[in-house]
């Protein structure tokens, strides 16, 4: 009997390409084939494999427009996370080596600061991050394949290689984990000849020079930050308010920092088109939405940062009856990360309404994966997931940002705490705090449970994951209250805070 349950391939050709079909015993190649190797996809196919899946994942890197290549490890590892947070850190020391001088140590001027080397090891250490998840998938027997791939049915997934070259696997589960890739305003003329995005900035070789950064998503304030912090004279061109989708306040602060930091804004400005100058300058017009004027003025790189768009548009989904949002091409999923397909499941950037951000995409891989393997049932909760920009200050939060509590609960719903704190690093410096803020929004009435909590300020990551914690505990004001702070640190203040908005009275922090 076991002979019958045995998988046996035939292959056939069609135009010319091998189609391989299955018999009738229903076995497949893969008990799982994963489509994208970023962080949630193979966090998916690892944790699979561990449980016993028999596992293949297909990666393929489209060049950007302006040719810029990567490995395998998706947007985080190559052009998100990991270089924005070294090329972020590399800021922070240039402002560290100015303020040591105040701490006593002599450092000769100029201090100056070379991108190429930089560069080289930031772009080092993300190939070392490549060859690691390659090896981590070779040792726990998961087939890599360098290829595109796209749905032929729903249980069959073609491979493309980058020379045309086709292939075919079956399998009996897929995940579709592709995330996304920068937009382009291709209504713009010019924006694509001569701009780059974050897909791009991460692996030049040489300094950006005068940027101008479109757009005032977070990844448009991470790359203005750090190009100011290493000496790049940075503009970013704010079409209506920063940070869409987070509290208005905070986002008021990390500009308020920015602008101060050295960093130039045109508000209420919008690009009409690109022109590459005979000295190669790139001559930018615009629209003064202020002055109801045009603009323009040269620059010597043009940083789109106007959000991202979901790779689905190549995968053949309409083909297998995906069902798909048609404004934004996003996959329509459930809570279980299921699709309109029964066997066909989507999660990350490319899920409707998930939010775009690597850590959940690999938290909801990981359940996924066990619970296609039969191992559980638990669902991956998107509820108060923390998360920080990594500005020149930088801005942690997690829960509601105090807009979206006062349309959940009313503004007599909710009772706001807040306060303005200076840190110990700041004061032999002689840094401006202004923008050093803390405000934790919780409901006004019984226990008032936390619904939300922000903080600008020095290592705000560090600071919001340990409270995130206390948030899906449903974390109370008073059990803040009774939490002993570490002393001295930023995130103690944290527990201090006793001043509310509706009081009007001063919310600075006296004393130590």
């Amino acid at each position: 009997m076991a002979a019958l349950f045995k998988s046996r391939h035939r292959w056939k050709r069609t135009s010319c390409f091998p189609v391989l079909t299955r018999n009738l015993t229903g076995k497949y190649d893969y008990d799982l084939v994963v489509i994208g190797g970023g962080s949630g996809g193979l966090a998916c196919s690892k944790e699979a494999a561990q449980l016993g899946q028999r596992v293949a994942v297909l990666d393929y890197v489209e060049p950007s427009a302006q040719g810029t290549r990567w490995g395998l490890g998706g947007t985080c590892v190559n052009v998100g996370c990991i270089p924005k947070k070294l090329m972020h850190r590399a800021a922070l020391l240039g402002t560290a080596v100015h303020e040591a001088r105040k701490y006593g140590w002599r450092i000769p001027d100029p201090v100056s600061h070379d991108w190429a080397t930089m560069a080289e090891a930031v772009q080092n250490h993300v190939r070392s991050l490549n060859w690691g998840h390659r090896v981590q998938l070779q040792d726990k027997k998961v087939k890599y394949l360098n290829v595109k791939g796209s749905l032929v049915d729903e249980h069959t997934v073609r491979g493309m290689t980058k020379s045309g070259k086709e292939s075919f696997v079956t399998t009996k589960n897929i995940v579709i984990a592709t995330g996304g890739r920068p937009k382009y305003p291709t209504h713009i003329p010019g924006a694509m000849e001569h701009g780059i995005t974050s897909d791009d900035i991460f692996w030049l070789k040489e300094a950006p020079g005068k940027t101008l950064v479109v757009g005032a998503s977070y990844v448009a304030l991470e790359c203005a930050g750090f190009l100011t912090g290493v000496g790049q004279d940075a503009t970013v061109m704010v079409r209506s308010i920063a940070l869409r989708g987070f509290d208005q306040q905070m986002a008021g602060l990390v500009t308020d920092y920015m602008q101060a930091y050295g960093t130039r804004f045109a508000w209420g400005c919008v690009p009409q088109r690109v022109d590459k100058l005979p000295s190669g300058a790139l001559q930018v017009t615009w629209a003064n939405g202020q002055t109801g004027g045009e603009e323009t003025d040269t620059f010597d790189s043009v940083l789109w940062a106007v959000g991202r768009a979901p790779e689905t548009k190549a995968l053949g989904l309409d083909k297998v009856g995906v069902e798909v949002n048609r404004e934004t091409g996003k996959i329509v999923v459930g809570a279980d990360e299921s699709t309109s397909v029964s066997n066909i499941y989507a999660f990350g950037d490319i899920g409707e309404g998930r939010p775009e951000l690597t850590p959940t995409a690999i938290q909801a891989g990981k359940l996924l994966a066990r619970r296609l393997a039969g191992q559980s049932t638990q669902l991956m909760n998107y509820d108060n997931v923390a998360t920080t920009v990594f500005t020149p200050l930088e801005y942690g939060c997690v829960g509601l940002s105090e807009e979206e509590a006062v349309s959940r609960h009313g503004q007599n719903g909710i009772e706001v705490y807040h306060a303005f704190y200076k840190p110990l690093e700041f004061t032999v410096a002689e840094r401006d705090a202004s923008q050093c803020y803390i405000k934790v929004v919780c409901e006004r009435g019984g226990e008032q449970r936390i619904l939300g909590l922000h903080f600008t300020g020095p290592n705000a990551g560090e600071v919001t994951q340990g409270f995130a914690l206390g948030l899906r505990c449903g974390a109370t004001f008073s059990q803040l209250k009774e939490t002993v702070g570490i002393h001295p640190t930023c995130a103690e203040e944290l527990t201090k805070v006793n001043i509310t908005k509706r009081s009007g009275l001063d919310a600075t922090v006296t004393g130590c």
